[in-house]
């Protein structure tokens, strides 16, 4: 909790410094990477530094925080924090790189507000920054300590012994570890990172969905090719390189499983709603409940840019159909390609729940796009799901909270 001097400053400061966490967190990015070009190399993600979504996402997630200790001071925003804890985790950081983290990030405030910063306001900034790390800390450690690893000690090789094209675009490949050990446990809905290795010599690591159940004694991960559409964003280093290189046979350094967007226990409605290549961690929650909750009732919405373009479309189907109450609703922008265009469960245009009536209880699942994801909870909320009752996972930086 804040101090009662440093939060009553934090409030009385917080529309300034939040006013320039866009300039903080981009220089607070260039002098880190000045200092230590590593990080840039292999471990933060250069596509996103270059289009500046993490520097968004990290001023979204410092002003969260912030907002929340002072208007709830009885609260600690775990819910701010539980998403980034899991990604920490994915990547191996540790707790020493909290303090490197810090340091570069008080003197971007400090450089940028200038004489704003008096004594007083740097070290009530300094509180807000030492619990917010400190909250990540132990979440990370629990994490670890949860999966029987050392702090940070996340990485195995895995050898990938089936690859699958889904669509033009997209790739599944299923893993099992190099060494002939058992594949570890996860939850449906969690996610691995994958590290490659790229011409220029860097590390580059991407975080992807499970999409399959456990207990297969295999992993499977899809990835989407991510092409530039306009020629100023370049496609994407990582994708591009596990469709072009990656083959049954190659060994790839991938994380423990880790990520909150995780299915309730019980037997309560659920509704997964997914769009393009969110589908993947709801063939891992739907494959599951096949097999441990068949008669759980269960809404499944996904959309598409077309059938032809619906990475595990058939997969997706037959899973519902194994689900004797689930039902499906397919939106397509184009339904041209499909075999029963004409189907109750087939729709053209974009996602629309507003016919659909979740059942008092539901929890939902959303995964994909941004502006999807946002649609669907504004239809949601309209039907009287608690705000409680609907979870998401972004792929990429969180901006959620930046919006």
């Amino acid at each position: 909790m804040l101090s009662s001097q440093s939060a009553q400053i934090v409030r009385d400061t917080l529309p300034t410094v939040g006013a320039s966490l866009g300039t903080i967190t981009d220089l607070f990015y260039r002098r880190m990477f000045e200092e230590r070009p590593e990080l840039l190399r292999d471990l933060f993600n250069r596509a996103n530094q270059a289009s500046g979504v993490q520097r968004e996402a990290l001023a979204g997630a410092v002003a969260a925080f912030a907002t929340a200790l002072v208007k709830h001071p009885d609260e600690r925003p775990d819910a701010v924090l539980g998403r980034i804890a899991n990604k920490h985790a994915s990547l191996g950081i540790t707790s020493d790189q909290y303090t490197l983290v810090g340091r570069h990030l008080l003197a971007a405030v400090a450089e940028v507000l200038g004489d704003a910063v008096t004594p007083a306001v740097a070290a009530a900034w300094d509180e807000v920054y030492w619990l917010m790390a400190n909250a990540l800390i132990a979440m990370e450690a629990r994490l670890y300590a949860r999966s029987d690893v050392e702090d940070g000690s996340v990485w195995q090789s895995m050898e990938i012994v089936e690859r699958h094209e889904e669509t033009p675009d997209t790739a599944s490949f299923v893993l099992r570890p190099a060494d002939g050990s058992p594949t570890r446990p996860f939850v449906p809905g969690q996610y691995v990172s994958v590290r490659a290795e790229l011409p220029d010599g860097a590390h580059q690591i991407r975080q992807y969905s499970l999409s399959s159940a456990p207990g297969g004694g295999t992993w499977r991960f899809t990835v989407k090719r991510e092409r530039s559409l306009d020629g100023q964003v370049p496609d994407g280093e990582v994708s591009t390189w596990l469709h072009t290189h990656a083959r049954p046979g190659d060994v790839l350094r991938v994380s423990l499983p880790f990520g909150d967007l995780l299915l309730p226990e019980g037997d309560g409605p659920l509704l997964l709603a997914s769009a393009g290549i969110g589908v993947t961690p709801m063939l891992a929650m739907l494959e599951h409940l096949a097999t441990a909750a068949p008669d759980r009732p269960v809404t499944v919405v996904h959309a598409d840019r077309s059938p032809a373009l619906h990475a595990h479309r058939l997969e997706l189907t037959a899973l519902v159909e194994r689900l004797p109450h689930a039902s499906l609703h397919l939106w397509y922008e184009d339904t041209a390609d499909h075999p029963d265009a004409s189907a109750d469960h087939v729709n053209e245009g974009w996602a629309d729940l507003t016919g659909l009536s979740p059942v008092p209880g539901t929890t939902a699942f959303l995964c994909g796009p941004l502006s999807f994801m946002k649609a669907v909870r504004t239809d949601l909320l309209a039907h009287g799901l608690s705000p409680r009752a609907i979870h998401y996972e972004v792929f990429g930086p969180d901006l959620w909270l930046s919006k």
